[in-house]
């Protein structure tokens, strides 16, 4: 990259406050800013560097008023993480152009593959696999038999795809990911042991979605686990059999999704939350982290938190009371050492 900051700023609507004429070679953060280099600002935790940041330049928001004076030139946009954001795909973003197939991969003679793929060294594509355009495989991963993948998806190394899955266009599975082992089925019988039921549904991956390092996505009962498009899923998150997960909803990591539950579109799961099975959740929910979902959310736009899982203003107040809490005791003891002395006073 190597453009002006008045470039940045015509590129997104923005304007500049300092040297419109300042050439912006790397990106960086505010906090570890260098000559030429070009940061952002988008939380608030952050402002104290702004006015220290060897940065040559900030993307700052539009309405942002600073409490002193500031050396640094200021790209003033919309939305500095978007236009930040937007700058790495352009001129950073390590694009995957490799097209070859590996002697050392398995292929079965009834796989259809696509134009323009790339299969690494030791990867197995099971019988009736389709592999659309542009997909790419990496090294020790193992697609299981009729199942389809979408074109320019990437799938990186030592990822399992079970029999029957689909993944859609334009997604990227990180190494180490699950699609499609069995679900956590299992009938106690009389004697005190467990008789597994059979897991005969599959997984359904739309478009543009994005599965962490050592993800889970288990098949269905019956019927299909469906994950829609645009979901973005963080590492070491666990989806059980026969979940739904909404558009454009994003799970972070180590988060728990029980069976047979449905989250709604654009809803924001923080890490290590725990969900029940077989609820619903609203569209636009947020729920924060560690919190556990035990019922329905029908509130669309809910805001939650804690353990159970409550409005997140309720939730705050009891916090702020439990904080209280070795205050109130030592009150308590005070009033209940003064009720003692008014039973039996001392006699003199």
């Amino acid at each position: 990259m190597l453009l002006k900051s008045i470039e940045i700023a015509q590129m997104y609507n923005g304007e500049v406050q300092g040297d419109s004429d300042i050439l912006l070679q790397y990106l960086c953060t505010i906090e570890e800013g260098k000559k030429h280099g070009l940061a952002f600002l988008a939380n608030p935790k952050y402002i104290p560097f702004l006015y220290e940041t060897k940065a040559s330049a900030v993307l700052i928001s539009r309405d942002f008023v600073s409490e002193k004076s500031v050396s640094t030139t200021l790209i003033r946009v919309d939305n500095p993480y978007a236009v930040f954001t937007d700058i790495l795909n352009r001129y950073f973003n390590k694009k995957i152009d490799l097209v070859s197939i590996s002697e050392k991969a398995f292929i079965h003679e009834t796989a259809q593959i696509g134009k323009e793929v790339f299969i690494d060294s030791f990867v197995c594509i099971g019988k009736g696999v389709i592999i659309h355009d542009n997909v790419k495989i990496f090294a020790n991963t193992f697609i299981g038999e009729n199942s389809i993948i979408g074109e320019n998806t990437i799938i990186h190394a030592n990822v399992n795809i079970y029999d029957h899955s689909q993944i859609g266009k334009n997604c990227i599975i990180h190494s180490g990911a699950i699609i499609g082992a069995d679900g956590f089925g299992f009938v106690q019988q009389k004697d005190g042991t467990f008789m597994k039921i059979p897991q005969i549904g599959n997984v359904i991956i739309h478009d543009n979605v994005e599965i962490g390092a050592n993800t889970c996505i288990d098949r269905a009962t019956l019927g299909s686990t469906v994950i829609h498009s645009g979901v973005k899923i963080d590492n070491l998150v666990q989806i059980a059999h026969n979940c739904v997960i909404g558009e454009n909803t994003v799970l972070a990591a180590q988060s728990g999704i029980s069976g047979s539950t449905k989250i709604g579109k654009n809803c924001m799961i923080g890490g290590q939350v725990g969900i029940v099975g077989h609820i619903q959740i609203a569209d636009g929910t947020q729920i924060g982290a560690q919190s556990g979902v035990s019922k329905t959310i029908k509130q669309k736009g809910s805001v939650l938190r804690g353990s159970p899982a409550q409005d997140i203003k309720s939730q705050l107040k009891i916090e702020a009371f439990i904080r209280q809490l070795p205050k109130l005791y030592e009150k308590i003891q005070v009033l209940e050492n003064q009720l003692k002395n008014l039973h039996n006073p001392k006699i003199e």
